[in-house]
């Protein structure tokens, strides 16, 4: 089959990259559709379930409180900076703060 006009040859070439876009989004659902199914067969062994899930409660809730934990030594650290700063009005609202803060 041949083509002798410039049109029929653009066609064929957007026809070409429409299939190749296709093609590549027809992967990522593949592989989308490849990772929901290994989830599902995960939660038919309960134990392996149960387990995935603690381990993962543990981990956020560690992290939760390493990430709260270094954010507020941070605030505290710039809150004690403006105090040395010697602010007539701010510096003693700031202290008073930083007192509450450590008792």
């Amino acid at each position: 089959m041949e083509f002798k006009t410039s049109k029929n040859k653009k066609y064929i070439r957007i026809v070409e990259n429409t299939n190749k876009e296709i093609i590549k989004k027809l992967d990522i659902l593949i592989s989308i559709l490849e990772r929901k199914y290994n989830n599902i067969e995960k939660h038919k062994n309960k134990k392996q379930f149960l387990l995935g899930n603690f381990i993962a409660g543990i981990t956020k809730g560690l992290g939760t409180g390493l990430g709260f934990t270094l954010f507020t030594g941070l605030i505290l650290y710039i809150l004690q900076y403006i105090i040395r700063l010697n602010i007539p009005i701010i510096g003693e609202y700031i202290s008073d703060i930083v007192d509450i803060v450590k008792k």
